[in-house]
């Protein structure tokens, strides 16, 4: 099967969307700690990700604005609504998992 560059983007933009919607509407309560260490990645890298492609194509945006668009609200509600504590066991698991699959010279 062969599908032209135009269907390819917005398939994958498709794929996004569920993505968002999977962690922000139905499954909250997974914390982001959580999924970076078992997935390598997080809510936050999404929007770091959104943020430099944004950049990427001249299109100036800030952390927090792409915060924003990914959470669909302001990552301070989001986290004063759905975060929890982590334990010192998750903190050090994050450690490792982010310099693993992140790498030391990136923030997130």
């Amino acid at each position: 099967m062969t599908q032209d560059e135009q269907t390819r983007i917005e398939l994958e933009a498709a794929a996004f969307r569920a993505l968002m919607h999977h962690l922000l509407e139905k499954r909250p309560d997974v914390q982001n700690i959580d999924l970076m260490n078992m997935a390598g990645f997080c809510r936050n890298c999404l929007s770091r990700w959104y943020q430099e492609a944004a950049n990427a194509r001249g299109i100036e945006m800030d952390k927090a604005t792409a915060r924003e668009i990914v959470y669909g609200m302001p990552y301070e509600d989001w986290v004063a609504q759905n975060q929890t504590p982590a334990d010192e066991a998750k903190q050090a698991a994050f450690t490792e998992a982010f310099a693993r699959n992140v790498g030391p010279s990136t923030t997130g």
